[in-house]
């Protein structure tokens, strides 16, 4: 199996100043780039953590062979 990176960014701002999120594009070494879908998560820092921790699990659930 390949060396994987996993791309990933967080910041914590208050929720009723989020107006939208866009991908954020990552350059690859052949000079492309791919977009990361960026994601929201909201509630209170223990609400947050769980619904991390699920979303951590259902993404690597999409990639069972690795």
């Amino acid at each position: 199996m390949a060396n994987l990176v996993l791309v990933y960014g967080m910041r914590l701002l208050p929720a009723e100043e989020v107006a939208g999120v866009q991908a954020a594009p990552v350059e690859l070494k052949n000079g492309k780039e791919t977009p990361v879908t960026m994601h929201i998560l909201e509630g209170t820092r223990e609400q947050i953590e769980a619904q991390l921790r699920h979303s951590i699990d259902a993404f690597f659930d999409f990639y069972p062979q690795i």
